[in-house]
């Protein structure tokens, strides 16, 4: 059935004001900085960064300790917007890359940055590639906008910040001791988040489950690639008080993956198979759910419509993130009140974070009427 609707879809093409400042310190971007094409009406500027991690971070096919980002502002007549590109190397964007894209930006040709449909158009057609540098733009630019108008971007889309999720802390692959370090240090969060996809995932879960019985949520990263072992596992999993599969097999196994949904107990939900509006109608039939990440999908703009498509088809949603600053990270918990999953705790797994912004607050993410994408301070470094 689901299968038969998956089809249905893909061959008929379904897609379907006080200005305030918030008393930010841009110190942060006042060394080093490369300035594109500057006009009396709005200015980017960009700088590259590297995130330090708390613990090496462990998937089902790499490792590593750092992230690079870009952090790009946008001003306009004395406000600022910030944004931000996190690029883990295994997504193929780096400072270089990034750095060449944003120099191709040029916003002297747009007069009001209220014209964000153009503006975003504009930026996406620079490239075909280059989610992470796009999405920094589109953030800063949400960022600017939203401040310029005086509201968070939660309350103009009409969202109630009463509705948010609960997010889930992500715990990497590791030694049993060190496991257990990261879920004490998770003692806050209701949810855990563990990525499996080795040969120890069982030993893993266990692992937890001998420390806490919260519940969990896996990530496979692709790393079944069987489908009668994926939902051996699955079945194990739901046993574990686990509450949903994402990516449990590789992306272009989909119909495989879509056997697996339909007979599986527990949702699944496409992350490595899933980065932009395309995608979540290749996704309907084969996942119960998707899971929207800004550095892939080129920012909020596309993020918010990738959650209204995914919304009237019946999928599920859950928020995720890259090791990010809290600039990303309070950017795409503006849309969290909409979605029933979040995993955003990119910012809470790094040492060197240079924004305050989105709280976690008993586990629920807590949004604020800061304006804008809701930071309310930029630290010195």
């Amino acid at each position: 059935m689901k299968q038969n609707r998956r089809k249905f879809i893909i061959n008929t093409g379904v897609i379907g004001g006080t200005i305030l400042t918030c008393g930010l310190n841009t110190n942060v971007f006042s060394k080093n900085i490369n300035i594109i094409k500057k006009n009396s009406n709005m200015r980017q500027t960009f700088k590259p960064y590297t995130l330090q991690l708390k613990h090496v971070f462990t998937l089902a096919a790499s490792s590593r300790t750092t992230t690079p980002v870009m952090l790009t502002q946008i001003e306009y007549e004395g406000i600022t917007g910030y944004g931000e590109a996190s690029m883990p190397p295994y997504l193929g964007e780096s400072h270089e890359s990034a750095s060449k894209f944003l120099s191709k930006v040029d916003l002297s040709q747009f007069k009001d940055p209220f014209e964000m449909e153009s503006i975003l158009e504009y930026v996406d057609g620079i490239d075909e590639f280059n989610p992470a540098a796009k999405a920094s733009v589109d953030i800063a630019l949400h960022d600017l906008v939203g401040k310029l108008i005086g509201k968070p971007w939660y309350k103009i889309w009409g969202f109630n910040k009463d509705k948010t999720p609960y997010t889930s802390f992500t715990i990497g692959i590791d030694t049993n001791e060190i496991v257990k370090q990261k879920v004490k240090e998770a003692e806050e969060y209701k949810i855990l988040k563990v990525k499996l996809g080795r040969e120890n995932d069982k030993e893993m879960i266990n692992t937890i489950r001998s420390v806490t019985d919260k519940p969990i949520i896996v990530d496979v990263n692709q790393g079944w690639k069987d489908k009668f072992f994926a939902l051996d596992m699955i079945n194990w999993l739901s046993e574990k008080n686990v509450k949903l599969v994402e990516q449990p097999m590789p992306k272009t196994m989909i119909d495989d993956m879509a056997w697996l949904t339909e007979k599986s107990p527990l949702p699944t939900f496409a992350d490595e198979a899933l980065q932009r509006i395309p995608d979540v109608i290749k996704a309907y039939g084969v996942y119960s759910g998707i899971n929207i990440k800004l550095m892939k999908c080129t920012g909020l703009r596309e993020a918010h419509k990738m959650l209204t498509l995914a919304k009237s088809l019946g999928m599920q949603i859950m928020l995720g993130c890259m090791t990010e600053t809290s600039c990303g990270i309070s950017a795409i918990s503006q849309l969290s009140p909409e979605t029933e999953w979040a995993d955003l705790d990119g910012n809470l797994l790094i040492n060197n974070d240079l924004f305050i912004g989105t709280k976690i607050i008993n586990g629920k993410i807590t949004l604020t009427e800061n304006p804008g994408i809701g930071l309310s301070q930029v630290l010195p470094h």
